[in-house]
């Protein structure tokens, strides 16, 4: 798969590589045909009125898969969390996400903590504990896929 993480392990450190999909407009029926049900991660902004990307959600999904986990966190009408919502119904037209393939839960893991720690040091999280320093190399697909 093209969009996916593969890991590096060097003396009690790991090299993550995450090669993201391209960023995708927010529709609930593209989501299904064109994102797979398969463990990942997912990021999923909205396009302020500079033209800015702004993250509002980082989301794992093992067992039910990106394509269910995007569904809801992009369609108003399921998502349940308040915070969450209020930004869907705001900025409606502009939401976008992109997201890259794991089969490895202790990988996702360890790259998810890395991503909440540079985003928001201290907010919790674990790693896997397989290793004492994690590294994290994104490759962006460099381009906007519109619909």
């Amino acid at each position: 798969m093209d969009y996916c993480i593969t890991r590096d392990e060097g003396e009690d450190a790991v090299y993550y590589t995450l090669r993201w999909s391209p960023f995708a407009k927010a529709d609930k029926y593209e989501i299904t045909r064109s994102v797979p049900a398969i463990g990942g991660i997912a990021e999923i902004y909205y396009r302020d009125e500079k033209g800015k990307l702004n993250l509002f959600c980082l989301q794992r999904s093992w067992y039910g898969g990106l394509r269910a986990v995007l569904r809801e966190r992009c369609d108003a009408s399921i998502e349940k969390d308040p915070w969450r919502l209020s930004i869907l119904v705001k900025w409606r037209e502009r939401i976008y996400y992109r997201w890259t393939n794991c089969e490895s839960f202790a990988d996702m893991a360890d790259v998810m903590f890395f991503l909440v720690e540079c985003s928001c040091p201290g907010a919790g999280g674990e790693s896997s504990g397989r290793y004492g320093r994690i590294f994290v190399n994104e490759i962006d697909a460099g381009k906007l896929v519109t619909i």
